[in-house]
């Protein structure tokens, strides 16, 4: 295996490369290439977050977030048609991205909670028909990060921008490594077979609705950072309903870890090193092989900037509470939604 076919695997891969090297020279070579592409990774991630942020503003970093997330998804995964309407596919979703989380934070938490069901919605069919992609879980998050920071005025105006030239560096990339696809479905075949009768169909519905409505609630009680709850939910809402179960365990008790990691390393580091500490997150997350470790070093970033508004007492609460209380409640929606889609599917053969 060459030096680049190594940097292309994931922490899994690289670990069990790693484990199954029995040479202790070669495994010596695995272990410093694993090293160089997790530092490599991270130094490119903060690039792109602080060349976005100095061109259209601080408060316009997620903006980065998002566009390198997609990209790093567009070079390996499709949409399951042809790669030339998978082009109008990125165009709707970066609209969705652009509009959406505006509108939302423009009204009273009701009308919020429509515009959501809209917008992920429309993420979900347009984003993730090609279901082993798992492509919802960029669009929906990249959706729900633009949500929770929301900017007004002119920095909406460079936010705009800078999505933009992120869409078109998505569609280069995506048409470049994607061309040779021989899919024959079309943009249209995407809305012509959403069906509510599926398997897949059920999972865009269910999603849909969980991450809305577990945000309404939270607005409701006019708590901060209701996006993190919609996250929780998008992360613990999986395709097949006997795997959520799993997932929630991890979601909630992972993110007790980090949020206790956090608090060690707030209290053990001076100030001045405060800022560091979602990178020191981002390093872990890419050691991390497993959803659990990469759950808790994720909680770093966010703690990072919500400590500095709410106070890490408070922030630390507000993390756990959210995402307990979206892992449960997603469990909760699922069990409940299965039963009514049941009890439908048993009348209609009854009649």
């Amino acid at each position: 295996m060459t030096f680049y076919q190594e940097l292309q695997l994931s922490s899994v891969g690289s670990k069990q490369l790693i484990k199954n090297t029995t040479d202790p020279k070669e495994k010596r070579r695995h272990i410093l290439i694993y090293n160089f592409k997790v530092y490599l990774v991270m130094a490119f991630c903060v690039a792109v977050v602080s060349l976005y942020s100095k061109l259209t503003g601080s408060n316009n970093s997620v903006v980065g977030v998002t566009v390198l997330l997609a990209v790093l998804v567009l070079r390996q995964a499709d949409f399951g048609i042809r790669t030339t309407h998978g082009l109008f596919c990125i165009a709707g979703i970066y609209g969705i991205l652009m509009a959406g989380p505006r509108i939302a934070n423009s009204v009273s938490a009701v009308p919020a909670f429509a515009v959501n069901i809209i917008c992920i919605m429309l993420l979900m069919i347009l984003g993730c028909h090609n279901v082993i992609m798992y492509n919802h879980s960029t669009f929906v998050l990249g959706y729900l990060l633009l949500l929770g920071y929301d900017v007004t005025g002119a920095e909406y105006i460079k936010r705009v921008e800078g999505l933009a030239v992120g869409m078109l560096l998505c569609m280069f990339i995506f048409y470049k490594n994607q061309k040779n696809r021989p899919y024959r479905r079309t943009f249209l075949d995407l809305f012509r077979e959403f069906d509510l009768n599926s398997a897949r169909g059920r999972w865009y519905l269910k999603l849909t609705l969980i991450v809305s409505s577990a945000m309404l609630f939270m607005n409701l009680l006019g708590l901060p950072r209701a996006m993190w709850a919609g996250i929780a939910c998008m992360s613990v809402c999986l395709p097949f309903t006997e795997d959520c179960m799993g997932r929630a365990g991890k979601r909630g008790m992972f993110n007790i870890v980090g949020c206790a990691l956090f608090i060690v390393l707030y209290l053990i580091l001076p100030k001045s090193m405060y800022p560091y500490i979602g990178m020191i997150g981002g390093i872990g997350v890419g050691y991390s092989a497993g959803y659990a470790w990469q759950t808790a070093f994720n909680t770093f970033g966010a703690l990072s900037i919500a400590a500095g508004l709410f106070g890490m007492p408070a922030a630390v609460a507000l993390r756990i509470g959210a995402n307990v209380f979206g892992a449960a409640y997603t469990i909760l929606c699922n069990k409940v939604i299965d039963r009514l889609f049941e009890r439908k599917h048993m009348e209609k053969s009854i009649a």
